[in-house]
């Protein structure tokens, strides 16, 4: 019996596929950087920023450097803040919760990303833990992070349901004995994944 759904962040509850996307559409035209410079300069971090290794504020001096431009932190901060909801699938979290079902978060993301945003969107009051992979220092190419969210929920893989919208991020789950679901975040057909999870006893 399914007894939690699980949400990546970027891509399925947001509309960006990732979140570098987010920040990096936010910050480009606020600042007037070249993209292909900040792509490049940002993407040296970013590995470091998503496995726990560097917060953004250890970064951000740096950064600035190799960019040769002095930019605020607060920019960077406003670019979680205007990370782009979906809304209809916020809307659906709210709906299974209301179900009586657990629902979480699992993303490879920034922790510093994370908490803001979590705090601004108040995303506290729809999932019950958000598993962060820089707070564990392990991402979804490993069993570790999923091993710590069905410990947080004390319960097993196969109660789970599992949805990403990376394939590759999926496999270890499936095989752990999880749900999974693929939602294409080019697609957002968000009546098929409704429909998928009916196939699997979620019936919103």
């Amino acid at each position: 019996m399914i007894k939690a759904v699980l949400f990546d962040f970027d891509g399925v509850l947001t509309l960006d596929a990732t979140g570098s996307t987010s920040i990096i559409n936010y910050i480009v035209p606020e600042t007037g950087i070249e993209k292909k410079l900040f792509v490049r300069e940002y993407s040296k971090y970013n590995r470091g920023l998503l496995y726990g290794n560097k917060t953004h504020k250890q970064i951000w001096n740096s950064l600035c450097d190799n960019l040769n431009k002095d930019i605020s932190i607060k920019v960077l901060y406003d670019s979680f803040i205007n990370t782009p909801m979906d809304n209809s699938m916020l809307g659906l979290v709210r709906q299974i919760k209301d179900l009586g079902y657990m629902t979480g978060i699992i993303t490879d993301n920034k922790k510093d990303r994370i908490d803001i945003i979590s705090k601004y969107f108040e995303l506290e009051k729809l999932f019950d833990y958000i598993v962060v992979s820089a707070e564990i220092g392990s991402g979804k190419d490993d069993e570790v992070i999923f091993q710590r969210t069905i410990q947080d929920f004390s319960i097993h893989p196969q109660e789970c349901i599992f949805i990403d919208n990376s394939k590759k991020n999926l496999v270890i789950p499936q095989r752990m004995g999880m749900k999974t679901l693929f939602y294409n975040h080019e697609v957002r057909d968000f009546e098929q994944l409704k429909l998928e999870l009916e196939s699997l006893g979620i019936a919103t």
